[in-house]
């Protein structure tokens, strides 16, 4: 697969969502380039917002398996991963696979449920494979978590590590929808909504096609440059505590290699690199106590960094 038809192929994806959740053609495309990038998604919106219908869209855009896991603090990492379960019939043990095995995956609330369940989920986001009592189970090649966080619950909730949050490749917000999208939304959904008029647009084999041509976007060391200039700004700046890790500075350069190809370019631009620093940034720097309690700071730092850093001018 070209990069073209990467394009082609990323932009009746889309569409295809576009037609269902109203009002976030930013979020869709970013979801898309994530997915294309191979990495996962932090949500960040109030509840009742589309999460769970984007998740649904998406997987049946792409052929693919849909599975939903309400994080509470009674879950256990069994039941995401799976368990071994004896079966008297045959005498033996038989594996039941938990919802992870799938293609997209919604953790619903994943601040809700304690850090040993969370962490079950870091190496199936990080290595794609579960391991459970000492085996290792592979999972498929198209497979992606998209956890949601509500931004204004503090109550019973356990706030996700540093370690766990720098294996999201992107964290993403969903604000209200402005009053023409929320009139179509209304008219749209207050009857309800068939899934299963939803198309399929892609097949699981097209995305890891289109996964394998984004990799091979050419990024120029002016680029990568630019993305180790600006991380090593976040590591020095004043109001930060911690910058972006070197997984960040790779992933990164991963979205800014589908953002590419999704706008049909074989290499990485500059601007590319900007719109995949304020996606990738913020959920991978803590600000100092003080700068903690001012709404959209950590924001304000990235626009600054951006702002700050010089921008390479000319490549050959």
């Amino acid at each position: 697969m070209d990069i073209l038809q990467v394009k082609e192929l990323g932009q009746k994806i889309e569409d295809n969502i576009n037609n269902v959740i109203i009002g976030r053609k930013d979020t869709v495309h970013m979801v898309v380039a994530s997915l294309l990038a191979g990495g996962n998604i932090l949500l960040e919106e109030v509840p009742g917002s589309g999460k769970t219908m984007l998740a649904k869209v998406l997987a049946l855009s792409v052929g693919g398996e849909f599975k939903r896991i309400q994080m509470t603090p009674d879950l256990l990492p069994a039941d995401v991963t799976g368990i071994n379960f004896y079966n008297v019939k045959n005498s033996e043990f038989e594996f039941i696979k938990g919802p992870v095995f799938t293609n997209i995956l919604i953790a619903d609330e994943i601040n809700r449920a304690t850090p040993k369940t969370q962490a079950g989920l870091l190496e199936c986001m990080e290595e794609k494979q579960v391991t459970v009592d000492g085996k290792t189970y592979a999972l498929e090649d198209t497979f992606m978590v998209i956890a949601t966080e509500n931004p204004i619950d503090s109550q019973g909730v356990f706030p996700l590590p540093e370690a766990q949050l720098d294996r999201f490749l992107m964290k993403l917000t969903m604000s209200y929808p402005e009053h023409e999208d929320m009139m179509t939304i209304m008219k749209t959904h207050m009857k309800g909504y068939d899934l299963s008029t939803v198309k399929c647009v892609a097949s699981k084999e097209d995305i890891s096609e289109a996964k394998a041509a984004v990799t091979g976007v050419a990024v120029h060391d002016d680029i990568v440059e630019y993305v180790v200039n600006l991380t090593e700004a976040t590591r020095r700046h004043d109001k930060l505590v911690l910058g972006v890790s070197q997984r960040g500075a790779l992933g990164i350069i991963k979205i800014s290699q589908a953002i590419a190809a999704l706008d049909g370019r074989d290499y990485v631009l500059p601007d590319d690199v900007k719109d995949a620093f304020k996606v990738a940034t913020p959920h991978r720097v803590i600000l100092k106590n003080s700068e903690r309690l001012v709404k959209g700071k950590v924001n304000d730092i990235v626009a600054e960094i951006l702002g700050t850093v010089p921008v390479p001018t000319e490549m050959i």
